[in-house]
C-alpha cells in the first residue's frame, strides 16, 4: 500500500483527490524542457531494491502502469522503490536528490509507523510521512516520502546537487513496507518518469526521464523475486520481512530444511513451482502451487522436509523456483544451502 501525495502545504503532505492530481495532458507537457533524473535512492535495482508500484496511468477507477500492466493501484502518483526487508531498512539506505535544485518544503520527526493497515487513521493528512519537496529548473519538482524519523539532512532553502543524501528510507506515513515513494511534477501536474509526454492510453510510449546510464537497470519487470532463502521450520511473511532467515540457516542438526521465496507482481493464472534437491540431486520436497486466482502485489511460497532418521546428508542443497504463464516459463530463481558437519 502506498499513498497518493501532493506538494507540502503548510505542515502536511495531505492525500489529494485523484481527479485533481492525475493529469497526463499531452498538449503543453510534451513541449516542456525535460529533466534528467538520477536514482533517488542508494540501491541497485533488481538486487537491493525493487519497483513495487509505478504511476497509475488510468484516469478511470481502474489502474494501469505505463506498460499497461498491473504494477500500480488506483490513484498512485509516483514510483515506489521497495527495499527487500525491514532488516535492509534498519541497516540504513540513503534517499538521494534526483537532480540539482532547491529544497522548498520538508517535514520531519513523524514516527516510523506500526507497519499495518490499522495505522491509516493515525496518519490522515500526513500520508507522505517525513518528506522533502525540491524545485528544479523549468518548473519541475520532485518529492520524496516515508523517510526515517530524524534522518533528514536538508532544510527549506538549501541548494542540493544530484546524488546528495536527503535522509534515509523509513516507515513514516502511510506505508506497510520500507520503501521510497518518489513523485515527479511539472507545472503542478503528475508526470510519469517512465513515459513522459505519452497519452494515458499508450503502452510503453513516451520518453524516459531517467539518466540514460540508468535505463537498462530500471527496465520494466512484470514479476520479481524479492527474497529467497532457507529456514529450519515453516516460515511466515513476518519472518521473511524481518530478515531473520539470514541469521537462522539450517545446519546438520536442524529439525527441517525449508526453502522459501517471496515474489512481487504475480498475475492471474500464474503457475508456481518450488523444488528442493539434496546433495545427490534427489528431490526431497516440492510445492506445485494452485494457479494464482488474481493479480498479487506480493506473495510467498515455501516447502521443505523434516530431518530423516539418519540425519541430513552433508553438502549443497539446491532450491529452484519457477513461474509459468500460458505455457511459458516467465520467471526462474535458483539458490543454494551448504550443510556442513560443524
Amino acid at each position: 500500500m502506498m499513498t497518493t501525495t501532493r506538494p507540502l502545504a503548510g505542515s502536511s503532505f495531505p492525500l489529494s483527490s485523484v481527479i485533481g492530481m492525475l493529469v497526463f495532458a499531452v498538449t503543453g507537457i510534451a513541449l516542456a524542457e525535460p529533466i534528467q533524473l538520477g536514482m533517488p535512492i542508494a540501491c541497485e535495482p533488481g538486487r537491493t531494491c525493487y519497483i513495487q508500484n509505478y504511476t497509475d496511468r488510468d484516469p478511470s477507477p481502474a489502474a494501469r502502469d505505463y506498460q499497461c500492466g498491473t504494477l500500480t493501484y488506483e490513484g498512485h502518483n509516483g514510483t515506489d522503490f521497495r527495499l527487500p526487508s525491514l532488516q535492509a531498512q534498519r541497516h540504513g539506505v540513503d534517499v538521494l536528490a534526483s537532480a540539482n535544485g532547491r529544497v522548498i518544503r520538508t517535514r520531519e520527526n513523524l514516527p516510523d509507523g506500526a507497519f499495518h493497515k490499522a495505522a491509516r487513521e493515525a496518519v490522515r493528512d500526513v500520508e507522505c510521512g517525513n518528506g522533502v519537496l525540491i524545485e528544479h529548473a523549468h518548473r519541475w519538482e520532485t518529492q520524496y516520502c516515508h523517510l526515517a524519523t530524524g534522518s533528514l539532512q536538508v532544510k527549506p532553502g538549501d541548494s542540493v546537487t544530484r546524488g546528495q543524501p536527503l535522509g534515509r528510507v523509513g516507515l513514516s506515513g502511510l506505508t506497510e513496507y520500507p520503501h521510497l515513494h518518489f513523485t515527479v511534477r511539472h507545472n503542478g501536474s503528475i508526470i510519469d518518469p517512465f513515459a513522459f509526454g505519452s497519452s494515458p492510453e499508450s503502452c510503453g510510449g513516451g520518453e524516459m526521464l531517467w539518466d540514460p546510464a540508468l535505463q537498462a537497470r530500471l527496465r520494466y519487470q512484470e514479476r520479481s523475486v524479492l527474497n529467497t532463502g532457507f529456514a529450519s521450520a515453516p516460515v511466515t511473511m513476518e519472518f521473511i520481512e524481518d530478515g531473520r532467515a539470514d541469521a537462522e540457516l539450517p545446519s546438520a542438526t536442524s529439525a527441517a530444511i525449508v526453502a522459501f521465496v517471496r515474489i512481487i507482481g504475480l498475475k492471474s493464472g500464474d503457475l508456481q513451482r518450488l523444488v528442493v534437491s539434496n546433495p545427490s540431486g534427489n528431490v526431497i520436497a516440492q510445492d506445485n502451487a494452485a494457479p494464482v486466482e488474481h493479480n498479487k502485489a506480493q506473495a510467498f511460497l515455501f516447502t521443505g522436509r523434516k530431518r530423516p532418521a539418519n540425519g541430513w546428508d552433508l553438502g549443497t542443497y539446491k532450491a529452484e523456483y519457477t513461474v509459468e504463464h500460458a505455457g511459458q516459463v516467465v520467471l526462474r530463481e535458483l539458490w543454494e544451502l551448504q550443510v556442513r558437519s560443524h
